[in-house]
């Protein structure tokens, strides 16, 4: 590999570390500083990396931006309403005391196969904060859960863009990546439980201020304490864990108007702002497969016109779409009648002011992630270890490990690992669904800085530095570590 490309990486990854964790600078600026430092010691044009910049910061923005912003203003409005708070309610008597984590993860797992794992955990997050906030802790072992859950699919199982991409290029049977891709996601399901459930409790206490009240209001968890005169209750009697029984949904709504009924929310309306977007995007994601399969256009490059019902459905399935029809359920559906406007257009712009940092930070992410993949870091990753002498499989697995370090998207990652293996897949006695599998498998390492996806589920689960690191970072290379052996057998036997 050029050495030059090679130091623009560590120098790029050490400039976020160092400005993170050691200065005053917030990860936003410390992002687009490293992207300019990576750039430079790459030796690509001035020009050309700020450019390279504008253009990853608006192409990530472009697709997550918007679905973030409405997504935390569901989530304002489940909360205020006493919605979140009674689906949490229902969840954890189905669910019974000590299985919520297996629970979100299962979720996720199961969301993100149709679902951007972006998407799927802005709309599920409520989710796990209202549980949390019933349970009076354990909300970082429950976002872990979920936000690994999600990576499980969304790398692994089609129709994902990444394996749908990657079972194009490598000629592998979709069908065959879809029901290997499940089988990996069940096995690899009780890694994610296990580190979230270990890891969970040891960062509970490194959440911030702000997101450690929006989940717990003003109560103490775990023995913490809050300052600047905020009343506290700290949970001592039967430790975290243990729900509250029959306690009236929590919310900000005041009281009726003389005469008024009390506002009480079902289980059926309190899911519906969450359930009806997650089935819209589902419903366009099988007609799209259901309409390219009949026009025999099956891989991401193949020519395909939307006949026109499958157009009608993919407008309302956009993310974009549903998650604006879910909002105006949760305004129309939640809140009772005598709510005043004023007061929702506040709890909107608490929203939105929540929402800003997540929406830069991901789109600064993306900045940087541009950086590298035009500077060609990328690809001479993917061109040195493809040059070792390795066991077959592990030629794409490494790739798309090294290539996912790189850049920091998983998508990409095994995309370009498929694009450097085809070739020589005959050469390494691989099927080309073993293949696949290892590009998929090998793109889940170790999350981090250059990863959009990271500062989404790091920034709601409220971890920072060292913190997010060792749960967010930690939690993708365990799956990847547990998927090793899983794809040295499929080598072995595909």
């Amino acid at each position: 590999m050029d050495p030059q490309l090679l130091l623009a990486l560590v120098l790029g990854i050490g400039t976020i570390i160092f400005l993170v964790l050691r200065t005053r600078i917030d990860a936003f600026v410390a992002l687009l500083i490293a992207a300019l430092v990576t750039g430079f010691v790459a030796g690509s044009p001035a020009l050309e990396t700020i450019t390279s910049m504008t253009t990853g910061f608006g192409n990530t923005l472009a697709s997550i931006g918007i679905v973030i912003g409405l997504g935390v203003a569901i989530g304002k409005i489940l909360e205020v309403s006493g919605a979140a708070d009674a689906l949490a309610k229902t969840f954890v008597r189905a669910l019974g005391r000590g299985r919520e984590h297996w629970a979100m993860a299962g979720t996720g797992a199961v969301v993100s196969i149709p679902v951007f794992c972006d998407s799927g955990y802005v709309i599920m997050n409520p989710l796990a904060r209202s549980i949390a906030r019933r349970l009076k802790g354990r909300y970082v072992t429950l976002a872990l859960a979920l936000g690994c859950g999600m990576t499980l699919t969304h790398h692994l199982v089609p129709p994902t863009p990444g394996p749908l991409g990657v079972a194009g290029i490598l000629g592998a049977d979709l069908g065959g990546l879809i029901l290997a891709g499940l089988v990996f996601s069940i096995v690899l399901l009780p890694i994610v439980v296990l580190y979230a459930a270990w890891m969970g409790p040891k960062l509970e206490s490194e959440l911030n201020d702000n997101v450690r009240e929006a989940v717990y209001g003003t109560a103490a968890v775990h023995g913490s304490s809050r300052s600047g005169g905020t009343a506290t209750a700290t949970v001592t009697d039967e430790g975290p864990g243990t729900p509250v029984a029959d306690e009236p949904p929590v919310h900000q709504l005041g009281e009726p108007p003389a005469g008024g009924k009390p506002h009480t929310i079902s289980f059926g309306l309190a899911a519906l702002p969450l359930l009806v977007p997650l089935l819209l995007i589902v419903l366009n994601t099988v007609a799209t497969a259901v309409d390219r399969n009949s026009q025999g256009a099956l891989g991401p490059e193949d020519e395909y016109t939307p006949a026109a019902w499958a157009e009608v459905l993919a407008f309302i399935g956009n993310p974009v779409v549903a998650l604006i029809i879910g909002i105006v359920l949760a305004v129309y559906v939640l809140l009772p009648r005598w709510t005043p406007r004023k007061q929702v257009h506040g709890w909107m712009a608490d929203a939105a002011a929540s929402a800003g940092l997540i929406i830069l930070i991901t789109g600064a992410g993306g900045a940087l992630g541009q950086v590298l993949r035009d500077s060609g870091v990328g690809d001479a990753l993917a061109e040195a270890i493809a040059d070792l002498s390795l066991p077959g499989v592990l030629v794409p697995f490494l790739i798309a490990s090294l290539v996912r370090l790189a850049q920091g998207s998983g998508t990409v990652a095994m995309i370009t690992a498929a694009s450097v293996s085809a070739p020589l897949v005959d050469g390494l006695g691989l099927s080309a669904l073993a293949a696949a599998l290892a590009c998929c498998a090998g793109s889940m390492v170790f999350s981090y800085f250059n990863d959009s996806y990271f500062w989404v589920v790091t920034r709601f689960t409220g971890l920072e530095g060292t913190a997010a690191l060792r749960g967010w970072s930690g939690i993708t290379t365990a799956v990847w570590l547990g998927s090793l052996p899983l794809v040295l057998i499929a080598g072995a036997v595909l």
